[in-house]
This record gives C-alpha cells, structure tokens and sequence, in this order.
C-alpha cells in the first residue's frame, strides 16, 4: 500500500472559519461596549467637569481625562482589528500569516482572533 504525503493545511474550513467569526463578533461586541463606556465617561466630563472630578485637583483631573483618552483610543484600534479580521473570514483569507503565508494556529487564533501573524512571526519581529 502506499503512503500518502500528508499535505501541510493551508487555510481554514468553513465550520472553522464559523466558530472564528462568532468569537470575532463576540470579542467585537465587548469592544464596542468599552468604547462607548469611555466614550460616555468622556463626555460626561466635557459636559461637567466640576462635578465629575469633584475633589481632585485639576493635575488629577488632566491625567484622569488623558487615562480614558488613551483607553478608548485602545479600544478603537481593538475595534478596527477585529472588523478586518471579519473581512479576512469573509473572503476566505482569515488565519494567514501575512509573514509566511502559513497557517496561524488555532490555539493562537482563539487567544488573540485578530492576529495576523504566526507565533514565530511575532517572535522574529520582536527580535528585529
């Protein structure tokens, strides 16, 4: 009998690519309700900023506003990663390393969904 060369997997399957995109959208969901959360704390600031920093002195105050400023400028680029890693399950190209062309792994995948670089990857743009 002969063997079979077991062909290295090249991209996910569409039952793989549907657990990937549920927990994208999962991950999306809380992001967006971050954001809006720091959005609203900013705003109410803006709105009022005497009563929402009652008894901290106006240093306090500058590092509070730039601390939920840098927060939701977190969680807007958290946003945009996930929403393009949707369109890459969409067309099919979700789980790639853009370095190597090879598959990311799963367990990495479900860790961080908007990877788009293998560990080894990662690990050789660290050392760079």
């Amino acid at each position: 009998m002969a063997t079979r060369k077991k062909r290295k997997k090249t991209s996910y399957n569409a039952k793989e690519l549907k657990e990937f995109e549920k927990l994208i959208n999962d991950k999306l969901g809380k992001a967006k309700e971050n954001l809006a959360h720091y959005i609203a704390q900013i705003e109410g600031l803006a709105d009022n900023p005497d009563s929402k920093l009652k008894g901290l002195d106006n240093a306090n105050s500058t590092v509070e506003v730039e601390r939920l400023y840098t927060m939701a400028a977190r969680q807007r680029k958290l946003v945009q990663h996930l929403e393009n890693a949707l369109l890459r399950v969409k067309n099919k190209a979700y789980g790639i390393c853009r370095e190597t062309g090879e598959l990311i792994s799963a367990d990495r995948l479900r860790a961080v969904p908007h990877a788009t670089l293998s560990i080894q990857a990662k690990q050789n743009q660290i050392r760079r």
